[in-house]
């Protein structure tokens, strides 16, 4: 513990007495929470906190107000999730294997198997 008491004596300290703990160094310390094997508690005694304020900056970090240092042999990436987008439904395969191409009274049936591109071309042909 004297190593840490002497890293911890030169942490600034405001008017009132109380430590001054800069962002860097409170983001170190909720990454050493998320180290396996680690718990708050540990953590906060290592540096003379008591576990409610390891607590709030571990809050603060997941609210993406305190940015966490990469730490070797963490196993922790933060991750943002998204909305979920609908995904389109795909169409109902036809029993037959083919797709008709239909224009006027031409109709145009290939195997399912045919590429798009194949199937935009002979369309365009119909077009014109």
């Amino acid at each position: 513990m004297g190593a840490t008491s002497e890293f911890l004596a030169r942490v600034p300290r405001r008017t009132d007495g109380k430590r001054d703990w800069p962002a860097e160094l409170k983001a170190r310390i909720v990454a050493e929470t998320l180290i396996e094997g680690e718990t708050v508690k540990a953590v906060a005694k290592r540096y003379e906190l008591i576990p409610s304020t390891v607590s709030d900056w571990r809050r603060m970090a997941r609210q993406g107000k305190l940015v966490l240092p990469n730490l070797e042999g963490m196993d922790f990436v933060p991750v943002e999730i998204e909305t979920a987008v609908p995904v389109a439904q795909p169409l109902p395969a036809t029993s037959s294997g083919t797709i008709d191409v239909i224009k006027g009274d031409v109709t145009v049936r290939l195997d399912a198997a045919t590429p798009a591109a194949r199937i935009a071309e002979i369309a365009m042909a119909l077009s014109t």
